[in-house]
């Protein structure tokens, strides 16, 4: 029995949503909503956790730097991968393909201009990532759920509402999951 993905007829996953199951048991990923910013079966995936917020500013990270409106950029953890970095994104949902875009490795100049045209910028610390054939290993376990993005990622009041907010919008059974306690034996 052949156990590895099928690469070749596996969807990419770029621009859409994986929602940790609460079948997943990984803290890092626990109840979080990684934006797929690339993905294929062969070569990997890479996204940002868009929902842990990491109460700070790009100023706070970088002090020594005149970043003008950049300092007040919010950053997030975006995975566990390469922590020692900071990153910036710019999200803007396109109401007319009813898409969520995701301008990512932008240099400082880059993410000035994505704020003059009222984009959702951030800084990430890290990245979420996956070598090829993993997300797909994983996606077979069910350890993710894989929705299109909902222009609620950038108008959710709380980020750390988001996770529960669009499964409540996936169907029955995905609300009385986003009801669950994170820690069910705790019940």
């Amino acid at each position: 029995m052949n156990s590895e993905p099928t690469n070749e007829s596996s969807p990419s996953l770029s621009g859409q949503l994986l929602l940790a199951s609460p079948a997943l048991h990984d803290p890092n990923f626990s109840r979080s909503v990684v934006f797929m910013a690339a993905h294929n079966a062969k070569d990997g995936a890479f996204g940002y956790i868009l929902n842990r917020p990491l109460e700070q500013r790009v100023s706070d990270l970088l002090p020594d730097q005149d970043l003008g409106s950049l300092g007040e950029v919010p950053v997030f953890m975006g995975g566990p991968v390469a922590t020692d970095k900071l990153a910036f994104a710019a999200l803007h949902w396109n109401k007319r393909r009813r898409t969520l875009r995701c301008q990512t490795h932008l240099s400082v100049a880059d993410a000035l201009h994505a704020l003059s045209l009222g984009h959702d910028v951030r800084g990430f610390v890290g990245y979420s990532g996956w070598s090829g054939g993993q997300l797909e290993n994983e996606l077979e376990l069910r350890s993710w759920i894989a929705t299109r993005a909902q222009p609620l990622v950038l108008s959710v009041e709380t980020p750390a509402q988001m996770w529960s907010a669009i499964l409540e919008e996936l169907g029955p059974v995905y609300k009385v999951m986003a009801k669950m306690p994170e820690d069910v034996g705790l019940n």
